[in-house]
């Protein structure tokens, strides 16, 4: 069993921020799994998928960002998930947008939310997708950017770059090889 996460923060006003990236990635991966997010336990909402017979369940945590391990926490006691069949999906602004990274361990970095999985959960050895947003010609700070919505001439850039973490995603869930997942989806 896998469960993937998509990081983000729950209220409608925030739905297209870089902040977000991890909900939609997260939405993708519903979405090409052919299942919705129709239930909320464990402070997320929660939808499930099986691949190759295997359960899988995809999560968007309604924690808000900061607070996101505690949903993740909770998910993985209830389905039993180890780190190792964890994968977390997020935004990353020590990343060009629109690029994405696969790392089966790390450090949280900037990343509030990653901080409070680690620190949750106990553990940094888990599959992470990141998906890049920083934009050079943008000079904000951090707090303020990861909070603005993504600009129209960007959008397309960084759906497509949702869809690639969730496909990287449904990837490890299936059993496919960590290294040739970061070969094929890395960059």
């Amino acid at each position: 069993m896998y469960l993937i996460v998509g990081l983000g923060n729950p209220e409608e006003k925030y739905a297209k921020t870089f902040h977000n990236m991890g909900f939609l990635a997260a939405g993708d991966a519903a979405e090409t799994l052919h299942t919705k997010f129709k239930k909320k336990e464990c402070e997320a909402s929660v939808a499930e998928a099986f691949i190759a017979g295997e359960k899988v369940i995809v999560a968007r945590p309604l924690t808000y960002m900061n607070n996101s391990g505690r949903a993740v926490k909770q998910l993985m006691k209830k389905y039993k998930i180890t780190p190792s069949e964890l994968v977390v999906i997020y935004d990353d602004y020590d990343i060009p947008k629109g690029h994405v990274r696969i790392r089966p361990s790390g450090s949280a970095g900037t990343h509030n939310g990653m901080r409070s999985v680690i620190a949750e959960i106990g553990a940094n050895e888990f599959a992470r997708i990141r998906i890049g947003i920083r934009d050079e010609a943008v000079n904000i700070p951090i707090m303020n950017y990861v909070l603005s919505e993504i600009k129209k001439e960007d959008y397309e850039l960084f759906t497509l770059a949702s869809k690639r973490a969730a496909e990287a995603a449904i990837a490890l869930a299936a059993g496919e090889r960590f290294d040739l997942v970061m070969t094929k989806y890395n960059g």
